[in-house]
């Protein structure tokens, strides 16, 4: 481990982890969703859980997207590369369509290869889901590279967090963001790109009569606000739901939507790397679990497609015109309590009022480890491939 990164994954691990998922979502029953599907960003997290609710929900063929790292001799993959080839295995047992591009989505090359690959296998997809969390960009317009920050605007942020390898709480303090800072951050995290990839889909004409595309997004509570949703990845999250409107004006002769899904506060690289928020979610994790509502990627997104976009007639929106899947974790009753919690938390008592416990499970489970049924005592053969791609 180092901080929010662990620098191996274990194959077998994170094939277990695929298959659960699989096996949750066909338990939920099928939805009547999208056939052909393409995902951006499809290797972890809400882009991986995408992927196999199309693919095992609504037998969708998928193109996946990412940029992970293959095995070498005694290295392992990067965990994403795992998952992928789990993904694949299982669909193609499945008689699935699933095949995978492995290489950086913003740049021109891998937008190029999977248009080719589109056209060769698909003719149109009816349903994108754009999922990338880098935290580099290099636009290929301009060949700058943006790196985004996470930083307050306008003043030092100052609150608790917590170390969730030691379940140590501490004060941290977070410097304020330069002018560059908001415009970098913006410019990875932001909808330039997704606009970039719709624009070039559809010039194509790959894109399906009534299309939709759908962006992910998070918007918290005011604990978290001055250091997220106010802080520099707010300015760009804000700028990703006002691309989903131009997205949708350059869609209405096909009949096509864009839209952007507020998802859960859940474990994720990504948010592993944001001060407060662990503690936050160690929290929400409690007080969600005892109340019977706490859902997982997974979960998310198969109520996401089942109950908003695939649920028939118009998807439901708040007043910004957002999917609003967060709608559990905001409730108002949920978010006293984890008020509550929070003024008291710390090192001694978070064991007991936090779920630290089910974070930890939940970040090991990004890199294939503390995965109920498997053997970590055996051998483990890191040289797995990706089907497609081998």
């Amino acid at each position: 481990m180092r901080g929010f990164i662990c620098l191996t994954a274990h194959p077998e691990g994170a094939k277990q982890n695929v298959k659960n998922q699989i096996e949750y979502i066909k338990s939920k029953g099928k939805i009547n969703g999208a056939k052909k599907v393409l995902v951006i960003g499809a290797s972890t997290g809400f882009g991986l859980a995408s992927r196999i609710t199309s693919a095992f929900g609504s037998d969708a063929a998928t193109i996946g997207v990412f940029f992970e790292k293959p095995p070498t001799e005694g290295k392992t993959a990067s965990p994403g590369w795992y998952n992928s080839a789990a993904f694949e295995e299982e669909a193609n047992k499945a008689g699935l369509y699933a095949k995978s591009i492995n290489g950086d989505a913003f740049s021109d090359e891998i937008k190029k290869e999977t248009i080719a690959l589109i056209k060769a296998d698909l003719g149109q997809v009816d349903l994108v889901i754009y999922s990338l969390a880098s935290p580099v960009r290099t636009n290929p317009t301009t060949g700058i590279t943006h790196r985004s920050v996470l930083k307050p605007i306008g003043g030092v942020f100052t609150n608790k967090t917590v170390d969730f390898h030691t379940g140590k709480v501490s004060e941290i303090s977070i410097e304020p963001s330069k002018e560059d800072d908001i415009e970098n951050t913006v410019a990875v995290m932001g909808g330039e790109d997704w606009a970039m990839w719709m624009e070039a889909l559809k010039n194509e004409n790959l894109l399906a009569p009534n299309a939709i595309t759908v962006a992910y997004s998070y918007i918290g509570p005011s604990l978290t606000e001055a250091v997220y949703r106010k802080g520099t990845i707010g300015r760009a999250k804000d700028h990703l739901e006002a691309t989903a409107f131009e997205i949708t004006d350059t869609l209405k002769d096909i009949g096509g939507k864009a839209y952007v899904s507020v998802n859960k506060a859940l474990v994720t690289q990504a948010s592993s790397a944001i001060p407060v928020i662990p503690l936050y979610i160690s929290l929400l994790y409690k007080i969600m679990k005892e109340e019977g509502i706490h859902e997982g990627t997974i979960e998310q997104i198969q109520r996401l497609y089942q109950d908003r976009l695939y649920a028939g007639g118009e998807i439901p929106t708040d007043e910004k015109g957002r999917i609003r899947i967060d709608d559990w974790e905001m409730r108002d009753d949920i978010q006293e309590k984890v008020a509550a919690l929070w003024n008291v938390a710390t090192t001694e008592n978070l064991s007991e009022i936090g779920d630290l416990q089910g974070y930890r499970k939940d970040f090991y489970h990004l890199f294939g480890f503390d995965v109920d049924q498997v053997d970590y005592n055996k051998d483990s053969n890191e040289m797995v491939q990706v089907a497609s791609l081998s």
